[in-house]
C-alpha cells in the first residue's frame, strides 16, 4: 500500500483490535487513527478500567494474550489471589501486569488529566504509532435493560456472562458528552481516504461511539467514504453476544440487518463470503473476513481498503 493518506477506524473489542493490527501492517501507523468505544469503562475496586482502549494498547504493542485476544501475555494473578483471600470481588480479574495501566490511569485522572492525554502517553511509552482516541473524555456508560433489571455493561458481560435477556441498550451520560479532541477532526480531515467501521459489536461497541453528539453527524458529512465490515460470519457472530443480542432485540442475524441498523451514514459493507445469500442493501464486496492469524488480519484490512478505494462520496 503506497497511499499515504489517512485511515480512521471506529473500533471496540477484540475484533476491532485485530483489524487495526492488520491495518498497521499495511500502512504507516502514523496515518491510522482509531476512535475507541469507552462505554465499557468502569471502576473496579476504585481503579479506572478502559477495556477496549487497553485491548488495543496490548494488541498494537505486542503484549496481548494471543489465545484469548485480551489481557496480557504471561500475566500473573497474585493480586487477585490476595483479593479473594480477603473476601474481595474477584468476578472481574485484574492481572498483576494489567494493574499498572489502571493504577497509572487513576493517578493521572486524579490530577485532572483527560483520558485522551493519558491514552496518548501510554501509546508513546510503548512505541505505538497509531493514534488512539477515546470516543469522549466524558463519562458514558453502556446500560442494558434486561429481564434481570438494568445492568451496567460489565455486570452483564462479565459477571453474568451475557446470560440475561436484553430488551434495550442505553448510553447513560451520552447526551451531555462531547467528542474527545481530534475525533471530529480526524473524521472530517480532507486527507482521510477511508473510514472503516470494525467488525465490532454494533450495539455494544459502535453504537456507544455514535451516541456521543456530533460523531454520527460528522460521519454523514465526511469527505471520505465510510465502510462497515460485517460482524457476522456464516450467519453468526465469531465472538461475543452479537447474534444473541440481535435475536433478543428482534433483529435478523444478517449483514443486511447490521447495514440497515447503521443506516445512511455508511456507504458500503465488506461481507463474509459465507453470507453471499444475505447481501446488504448497500454497495458491498464479499471476502473471507474471519481473522484467526496475523495473515488473516492483514488480508481483511487489505480487502477493506481495496473496497474503500472504489467508493466515492
Amino acid at each position: 500500500m503506497n497511499d499515504m493518506r489517512k485511515i480512521v477506524v471506529l473500533t471496540g473489542g477484540v475484533g476491532g483490535a485485530k483489524l487495526v493490527l492488520g491495518l498497521s501492517r499495511l500502512c504507516p501507523t502514523a496515518n491510522i487513527t482509531a476512535i475507541v468505544n469507552t462505554g465499557d469503562d468502569f471502576r473496579q475496586m476504585g481503579l479506572p478500567v478502559s477495556p477496549d482502549i487497553d485491548t488495543l494498547l496490548y494488541t498494537l504493542s505486542g503484549k496481548s494474550n494471543r489465545a484469548q485476544g485480551w489481557g496480557r501475555e504471561g500475566e500473573s494473578w497474585a493480586f487477585m489471589s490476595a483479593v479473594k483471600s480477603l473476601g474481595g470481588p474477584d468476578w472481574f480479574a485484574l492481572g498483576d501486569g494489567d494493574l499498572a495501566l489502571h493504577v497509572m490511569r487513576g493517578e493521572a485522572l486524579a490530577r485532572h488529566e483527560t483520558l485522551s492525554a493519558i491514552t496518548a502517553r501510554f501509546a508513546r511509552a510503548w512505541d505505538i504509532g497509531v493514534e488512539i482516541l477515546p470516543m469522549t473524555d466524558d463519562a458514558v456508560a453502556t446500560m442494558l435493560e434486561t429481564d434481570e433489571g438494568t445492568l451496567a455493561f460489565q455486570d452483564y458481560f462479565v459477571a453474568r456472562r451475557c446470560a440475561p435477556h436484553v430488551h434495550a441498550v442505553n448510553f447513560e451520560g451520552a447526551a451531555s458528552a462531547r467528542p474527545a479532541p481530534r475525533v471530529i477532526e480526524a473524521i472530517m480531515d480532507a486527507d482521510t481516504r477511508a473510514i472503516l467501521v470494525a467488525p465490532s459489536n454494533p450495539f455494544l461497541s459502535i453504537d456507544p461511539i455514535l451516541s456521543v453528539p456530533g460523531i454520527r453527524e460528522a460521519l454523514r458529512s465526511a469527505i471520505a467514504p465510510v465502510e462497515a465490515i460485517s460482524p457476522i460470519v456464516a450467519g453468526a457472530s465469531v465472538k461475543g453476544p452479537t447474534d444473541k443480542l440481535m435475536r433478543e432485540l428482534r433483529i435478523p442475524v444478517s449483514p443486511a440487518a447490521v447495514a440497515a441498523h447503521y443506516g445512511d451514514w455508511i456507504d458500503a459493507m465488506l461481507v463474509d463470503e459465507r453470507d453471499r445469500h444475505q447481501p446488504p442493501g448497500c454497495p458491498h464486496h464479499f471476502a473471507d473476513i474471519l481473522m484467526t492469524s496475523l495473515d488473516d488480519r492483514i488480508r481483511v484490512a487489505r480487502a477493506g481498503l481495496e473496497l474503500a478505494k472504489r467508493l466515492k462520496r
